[in-house]
Parts: C-alpha cells; sequence; structure tokens
C-alpha cells in the first residue's frame, strides 16, 4: 500500500467528515452516555476494523472513545486508512 502525499491526504480528509490530522494518523474522538455506550462502540468499530484487516490504535477514558488511524507498513496514510475511517463514521 502506498503512502498518500500531502495533496492526497488534504483531499481525502475534506471527505472524511469527524477526523483530524496528527502527524502521519488521522484521529476521531468520540463521546457516549458512560463506559459500557462506549465499549459498545469499541466493539463494533473491532467489527469493521476485522472484516477490513486494518485496524485502528484505540484508547478508552471511561466514555471517551478515541481512534487513531494509520498505516504502519507504509510509514504514514494511505487510501486504506480513509476508506477505513469513512466505515467507522457510519457506526
Amino acid at each position: 500500500m502506498e503512502k498518500l502525499n500531502e495533496a492526497e491526504v488534504e483531499r481525502e480528509l475534506a471527505d472524511t467528515p469527524g477526523w483530524e490530522r496528527a502527524g502521519d494518523s488521522i484521529v476521531r474522538t468520540a463521546k457516549f452516555k458512560d463506559f459500557k455506550e462506549a465499549m459498545e462502540f469499541v466493539n463494533r468499530v473491532a467489527g469493521v476494523a476485522e472484516e477490513a484487516n486494518h485496524h485502528p490504535d484505540i484508547t478508552i477514558q471511561w466514555n471517551t472513545v478515541t481512534l487513531t488511524q494509520s498505516t504502519h507498513v507504509a510509514g504514514g496514510l494511505t487510501e486504506h486508512d480513509f476508506r477505513l475511517a469513512r466505515r467507522l463514521n457510519a457506526l
């Protein structure tokens, strides 16, 4: 998988609402009513990530979940990251 150049990253970000650039990654944070609801979301993320065979880093802080997406083997962002991010937006 090929790493995107800066112009491609900006174009993909414009088509991926809710996600922000953080260095060589994109990040999205979501808040929920409580820990249980946050964990239910994480489990749905896990299902989509497994299906895509592409996995975000996930940080859970009680009712707040942060997803960080990057393609480590490419050394940055690829089309695969944005495709998965848009699928996760549907959750």
